[in-house]
């Protein structure tokens, strides 16, 4: 595993600093892991964007089908999306102005992650927020 995926440095601003978080592939099927994560992330103070095709409304929070649609700043683009799908989104979240990308646990695209920090923005892959405040609370 190459542990640059995970700087410590990028994982810290995300998790302390960064509010919004905007969740590609959340729905409102609460067995689905992106909807256990956008709770955990409500419960530590995180501003949730729901970004679906459908654009539901999950966990109270306005959904939207892009993350071109959201109106207001993404600070982090956490992506729930099959390694093979998820760089395009690493792409938008850089246009749109994010300052962050995450790829959840198993998620691994290489070329997005150094097209991404190519362009100043962090991006921490093949982790979750859980495993990461976990591993916090237990040093």
């Amino acid at each position: 595993m190459d542990t640059s995926w995970q700087d410590p440095s990028a994982v810290s601003s995300m998790l302390d600093d960064w509010e919004t978080w905007a969740i590609v592939g959340l729905s409102g099927n609460p067995d689905r892991t992106a909807y256990r994560i956008a709770e955990l992330l409500q419960h530590r103070g995180k501003r949730i964007v729901p970004i679906h095709p459908t654009a539901p409304t999950v966990l109270g929070e306005q959904g939207y089908a892009t993350l071109a649609d959201v109106p207001f700043p993404i600070d982090v683009v956490d992506v729930f999306r099959q390694s093979e799908a998820a760089g395009e989104f690493a792409d938008q979240a850089v246009e749109v102005g994010a300052k962050g990308v995450w790829f959840q646990l198993g998620v691994i695209d290489e070329a997005a992650f150094q097209r991404t920090i190519a362009k100043g923005v962090a991006m921490v892959m093949d982790t979750c927020p859980a495993i990461e405040w976990s591993a916090r609370e237990s040093a």
